[in-house]
């Protein structure tokens, strides 16, 4: 499959839920085992293995904290606004530079699990709009941000997979 073509808008709705509803789930089946990486060390069921919990963290799902101090949380929330991608080096403080051990036993099991987390957390807000859950890096975020979150942080991992990539007439 040649990489889809996605505007990168993290403040355009119409877009974020392109994404969640139509990009995400297409670029997951594309997905197979033998993909590499064009940077990291995750393999792609690391990949949707991160992605799960990703999702899960931003439902009632864990239960998590914070350990990035209060006076920097309003700063990094600041960028979950600004229409940059997360940096290609950037490190989990919940996992670490380890890759953790795969959970499921195989590809086709975790990339069943995530689309059954995208549509948990899909409705979880739908449900609960005005829920908040915890980032272990960006603090209590709401359902705006967690989406705004979510956005940056799939295109990331799909295009760290070239599974997507943004329109050429992007100027960001």
């Amino acid at each position: 499959m040649s990489p889809i073509q996605l505007s990168y808008d993290v403040n355009d709705s119409d877009i974020r839920e392109t994404l969640f509803r139509e990009t995400l789930p297409k670029c997951i089946d594309a997905l197979d085992e033998d993909k590499e990486p064009n940077w990291g060390e995750m393999s792609a069921q690391h990949m949707i293995e991160h992605l799960i919990f990703a999702f899960q963290m931003s439902t009632d799902k864990l239960d998590l904290e914070c350990n990035t101090p209060d006076e920097k949380r309003a700063k990094l929330q600041a960028f979950l606004n600004i229409n940059r991608p997360m940096p290609k080096g950037f490190t989990n403080p919940v996992t670490g530079t380890e890759l953790l051990d795969l959970k499921y036993p195989s590809l086709e099991h975790a990339k069943a699990k995530l689309k059954e987390e995208i549509q948990y957390y899909l409705t979880y807000y739908q449900n609960n709009p005005d829920a908040t859950e915890i980032n272990p890096t960006f603090g209590k975020l709401g359902r705006e941000q967690w989406r705004k979150f979510h956005f940056k942080h799939c295109f990331h991992h799909l295009s760290q997979f070239d599974l997507i990539r943004q329109n050429n007439s992007d100027t960001n």
